[in-house]
């Protein structure tokens, strides 16, 4: 999944999630931890694997859960003893989701379950990476794009196109979670 991906299908699983347990949406705090739980997995393993080879592929430390599982916890009791709980709830359902969001599709897929993806160090899933980590990712923005425009849609791009209108309805629906509260804030400070 591309990181976009992961951050729309955690807004929608926690979203929803809220609604039906709590009957309200998200709050700005809990949008901006899903944010960034959703995509930490690819920050911490993706630059130490295409860029300084520290992880022998995209999947490192980031993507396990003996890492995700501590760091979880560590939030929800952060968030709890400051008093905003939905915040470790958002931070580690969105981190769980981008894990088996990485494991899942190719499940789907057919193609087995690659479980070695999340049991790092136990497990490693090795790859080569010769052209760095901008290199790395402009090859896969390059294959996307080729994929994109060589043809009929596939699939999986009218799935993801699909999901990211719902998301964004459904982001539009709950006031904009995370975006609205600093340029409210702003406004009332070139007011005043």
């Amino acid at each position: 999944m591309w990181p976009w991906e992961h951050v729309i299908v955690s807004y929608l699983t926690f979203s929803v999630g809220v609604h039906v347990v709590s009957r309200r949406p998200p709050t700005a705090f809990e949008a901006s931890a899903l944010a960034l739980a959703s995509v930490s997995p690819d920050l911490i393993d993706k630059p130490l694997a295409w860029q300084f080879g520290v992880f022998p592929s995209g999947y490192g430390a980031g993507h396990s859960v003996f890492f995700a599982v501590p760091l979880t916890w560590f939030v929800l009791i952060v968030s709890a003893v400051l008093r905003r709980p939905g915040v470790g709830v958002a931070f580690g359902a969105a981190y769980g989701i981008h894990l088996a969001g990485d494991v899942v599709p190719d499940l789907l897929a057919g193609d087995g379950l690659p479980i070695e993806r999340v049991l790092w160090p136990v497990f490693t899933v090795e790859t080569t990476y010769e052209e760095g980590f901008a290199g790395t990712l402009l090859g896969y923005l390059a294959d996307a794009l080729d994929d994109l425009l060589s043809g009929p849609p596939s699939a999986s791009f009218l799935v993801v196109l699909g999901l990211t209108a719902t998301c964004a309805v459904l982001w539009l629906y709950d006031g904009m979670p995370g975006v609205r509260e600093p340029v409210t804030w702003g406004w009332r400070r070139l007011r005043d």
